[in-house]
């Protein structure tokens, strides 16, 4: 429509009333449902699904065949890599309904999500972390971190910019696009000098 002030492909399905920000792109034969929030300048690519209880925040990424059910959370500057996987439900039957056993998933500001991965539900994926091509997800992952693997486990640390980081003997890092400096407080646990 004309008053719109996002774009959606003629073959795209968009469910009113739902909330899409202002120059955000929904490609070919994507689906947003009714009641979804979608923010400002995201990227929907082809066959991409956006359930009714779906937030999106602002400059997300969502590469082709990615279904985000209800109760999918994606905070600012997420990218969700083509064919990931997001789960809703921990012990789905077909002949029992489960929709009121729904667990929340939250991916932070920042946060990569590799081809082919899964986030099972109920799971937090952390600021900035990365999750690599096709891992699966199956409990929290912390800030930064790179995760790897079935079932994913932590083989790094990433920066801001998407670099793994190299610490020295103290436990201290520096980006080398931006300088920025990270700091190993635990085994599980880096946090920014800017946090």
């Amino acid at each position: 429509m004309a008053d719109k002030e996002y774009f959606a492909h003629s073959t795209a399905v968009i469910d009113e009333p739902c909330t899409i920000g202002k120059g955000t792109k929904i490609w070919h034969f994507s689906h947003v449902m009714k009641g979804a929030v979608i923010g400002e300048v995201c990227s929907l690519g082809q066959n991409v699904y956006v359930g009714t209880k779906v937030k999106i925040g602002r400059n997300c990424k969502i590469q082709n065949n990615v279904s985000l059910y209800d109760c999918v959370e994606l905070e600012d500057d997420v990218f969700c890599g083509p064919s990931m996987v997001f789960t809703n439900v921990i012990n789905p039957r077909s002949h029992v309904s489960r929709k009121d056993e729904y667990k929340a998933t939250l991916v932070k500001r920042g946060a990569s999500i590799g081809a082919n991965a899964t986030i099972v539900c109920g799971s937090t994926v952390g600021r900035y972390a990365f999750v690599g091509a096709g891992a699966v997800v199956t409990k929290d992952v912390p800030d930064y971190a790179l995760v790897v693997g079935v079932p994913a486990r932590i083989a790094g640390w990433m920066s801001k910019t998407g670099v793994k980081l190299s610490f020295d003997a103290n436990g201290v890092a520096e980006c080398p696009d931006t300088g920025e400096v990270y700091k190993k407080v635990a085994p599980d646990k880096v946090v920014a000098a800017n946090d």
